[in-house]
C-alpha cells in the first residue's frame, strides 16, 4: 500500500512525533536517513516501523543488503510529497523509521563503571549530541543528565549523535543533587565544571570520578557545585574564558580517558 495523502493517520503519528510531548506519550522517537537506520538495525533498536519514499530520487541510494534487512520490519511506503511532508532534512534519503524509546529509571545507574559523565541542564541539540558521540568514541555506556537537560531524542539530537544514541544509556534524574550524593556514596569523587577555581582538570585523579559539565549560560548549578568534591575548569592562555559545552565535554574526557591510561 502506498500512502499519498497528508491526512494518513500514520503520517500525522509521525507527524506528532516532531514534538517532545508526543515523543513522551508515545514513548517513540524518529530516526532518518540510511546510516541511522543501519545503525538502529546493527544495535538492535526497537524498531516499530520503516517509513521508505516510493518515488524519491535519493531512495535508490539505499543499500540492497540493507532493503534485505528493511524487508524483515513492518515497512511503510509513501510518496514523495508525503516524505518531504515528514522529513526534517533539507536533502533526505527517502528512509526513516519509529523507534521505541528505552525505559528510563534512575535505579538503572550502574555504579560499577570507572567514569560518569553528568549534564546539568544543557540545553542546545548540537551539543548534546555531539557530546553522545564523543562520549560514545570512548565507549561509555552510560552518561546522567538533569531533567531540565535538552531532549536527546529530539530530531536534530538524534541525527547529530551519527548512531551513538543506540549505543548509551541515558539517565535522567529527576533530582541530580541527589543522584551525586548517591555516587559520592559509592565513593565516585564528583568533578564540577567551574571557571572560579584554580583547580585544573590536570590537577585530579580521574579514577573512579564523575566530570559534570554544566549549562552553555550559567554553567553548574550552585547547589550541584556545592556537591562536588572538586571544582576543577580546563586552563586558558589566550583572552577567550570558557569553551563551547561540547568541546569542554570533549577536552576533558579525553584527558580523563588519557591519564588512567585508556587511550594512549
Amino acid at each position: 500500500m502506498l500512502i499519498t495523502s497528508k491526512d494518513n493517520e500514520t503520517i500525522k503519528h509521525i507527524k506528532k512525533l516532531k514534538e517532545k510531548k508526543y515523543r513522551e506519550e508515545y514513548k517513540e522517537f524518529i530516526v532518518e536517513g540510511i546510516k541511522m537506520i543501519e545503525e538502529a538495525i546493527n544495535e538492535n533498536a526497537k524498531i516499530k516501523s520503516i517509513i521508505i519514499c516510493d518515488d524519491c530520487k535519493n531512495t535508490c541510494c539505499i543499500p540492497n543488503e540493507l532493503m534485505y534487512e528493511i524487508a524483515k520490519f513492518d515497512c511503510i511506503y509513501v510518496s514523495e510529497k508525503v516524505f518531504s511532508y515528514i522529513t526534517d532534512v533539507i536533502n533526505p534519503q527517502g528512509i526513516m523509521a519509529i523507534i521505541q524509546k528505552p525505559e528510563n529509571t534512575e535505579n538503572a545507574i550502574d555504579f560499577e563503571e570507572d567514569n560518569f559523565l553528568v549534564l546539568d541542564n544543557i540545553q542546545d541539540p548540537g551539543n548534546m549530541g555531539t557530546i553522545l558521540r564523543t562520549a560514545d568514541s570512548l565507549n561509555f555506556k552510560q552518561i546522567i543528565v538533569s531533567k531540565d537537560t535538552a531532549d536527546i531524542y529530539n530530531p536534530k539530537v538524534v541525527r547529530s549523535t551519527m548512531g551513538a544514541i543506540f549505543r548509551i544509556k541515558v539517565v535522567v534524574s529527576n533530582n541530580l543533587v541527589k543522584t551525586i550524593k548517591e555516587m559520592k556514596k559509592h565513593k565516585i569523587k564528583v568533578y564540577a565544571t567551574d571557571l572560579r577555581t584554580d583547580k585544573s582538570i590536570y590537577d585530579v585523579d580521574y579514577k573512579k570520578s564523575a566530570i559534570v559539565i554544566g549549562n552553555e549560560a550559567n554553567g553548574v548549578s550552585e547547589e550541584v557545585l556545592n556537591e562536588a568534591t572538586t571544582r576543577i575548569k580546563i586552563p586558558m592562555s589566550g583572552k577567550t574564558e570558557s569553551l563551547n559545552a561540547a568541546v569542554a565535554t570533549s577536552v576533558i574526557l579525553y584527558e580523563a580517558y588519557r591519564s588512567t591510561g585508556k587511550i594512549k
